[in-house]
């Protein structure tokens, strides 16, 4: 099968990635080819991806900063028209080849609305909680040509979604728990990783590792300028808290394969929880708000604990018992539940009826 797959535009995919699904397209694009698919993906100036055929866009990521999302107002496609210029240039590509499907993850409207225009079958992946504008967008889209096929990241992602707009199926973004090592040692600290912007919780991170008496690593870049400087930057030179940039994938999972607990106090409902999923695959029980998709991804009391939002004392708590949990039964759920491998096959499920009807199909998730 031959497949375009459309990334976000406003960061290159390439690592330390800027986020879970910059990961997740990387791994996609390289998981189908393993097993022998034709695969394209179309993407900003700047990326790279070990393996694959990346189509250079010809699109700056710096000129879509301005459409960046922000939890507190949702994407902001529509406050630019440099949104539109960039997914009309990277349709106007795809359209010179022929493709049995056109898979976009890119989160903007135009994205939606400018693939109506494509000669193949469209599936487009939600990676955001539910927006109003591109809850339009996909119904413009609808009414404009063959309806395209929407997938959600999860069972609760899909069902907030489904409040405003269609969702066909359900495609979790797992993870190659096969190319991560996982250590049965539990170590000292803890570790946060992720964007510092609010909706991600880094600060709640220091905040639990310091009540909790741990010291913690917190691995991220700068997402939010306001949010890092009054939030983060005074935390620097708190004692056992060290603030470090993103690093590459397998780095990161090298150190919370050497951490005793991951920390993913999320302020906003989670879509899904890639860090969750690869702390467990590295065998390293997580403490997590409990918001969102992270009851999917983490098994309250086996491989982590959930506790309520915003609970910073019983997030502490809940550190201090996670060395009770067992570290190869994180392991074994990341290889039973969260696999890459998974995920490639419902995806291929999914191509195969979507380029098949010729349009996007009604599929229950």
């Amino acid at each position: 099968m031959k497949v375009a797959i459309v990334a976000p535009l406003v960061s290159a995919i390439r690592e330390p990635n800027r986020g879970g699904s910059q990961a997740f397209v990387s791994d996609l694009a390289r998981g189908l080819l393993g097993r022998g698919h034709d695969v394209h993906l179309y993407a900003a100036s700047g990326s790279e991806v070990l393996g694959v055929e990346v189509i250079d866009t010809g699109v700056d990521p710096q000129a879509l900063e301005s459409t960046l999302y922000r939890a507190a107002r949702g994407p902001a496609a529509a406050e630019s028209g440099a949104a539109e210029r960039a997914f009309a240039s990277v349709y106007r590509a795809v359209r010179r080849e022929s493709y049995d499907v056109v898979h976009n993850h890119a989160f903007d409207a135009p994205a939606v609305t400018l693939a109506t225009e494509l000669r193949a079958p469209v599936l487009h992946t939600l990676h955001l909680p539910p927006d109003a504008v591109l809850a339009g967008a996909l119904r413009q889209a609808a009414r404009h040509g063959p309806r395209p096929t929407v997938a959600a990241v999860s069972a609760f992602h899909a069902d907030a979604w489904r409040r405003v707009a269609r969702v066909d199926a359900i495609l979790p973004p797992y993870i190659p728990t096969r190319s991560i090592d996982w250590s049965p040692a539990a170590g000292q600290s803890a570790i946060f990783a992720g964007r510092l912007s609010p909706e991600k919780g880094a600060a709640e991170a220091i905040r639990i590792a310091l009540a909790a008496r741990i010291r913690i690593d917190v691995y991220g870049d700068c997402y939010d300028v306001d949010y890092t400087r009054e939030q983060i930057d005074p935390r620097r030179e708190d004692p056992g808290v060290c603030v470090r940039p993103g690093v590459p994938r397998r780095s990161l999972w090298e150190a919370m394969a050497a951490a005793a607990v991951v920390l993913c106090p999320a302020r906003w409902d989670e879509p899904f929880g890639m860090v969750a999923a690869e702390a467990q695959a590295c065998g390293t029980p997580v403490v997590a708000f409990r918001r969102g998709a992270l009851g999917e991804v983490i098994v309250d009391g086996e491989t982590g604990w959930l506790v309520a939002p915003d609970d910073i004392d019983a997030a502490a708590d809940a550190v201090t018992r996670a060395a009770a949990l067992s570290r190869s039964k994180c392991r074994e759920h990341a290889e039973s539940n969260l696999d890459l491998e998974r995920s490639l096959d419902a995806h291929e499920q999914l191509y195969t009826q979507v380029a098949n009807a010729g349009t996007g199909v009604a599929i229950g998730g």
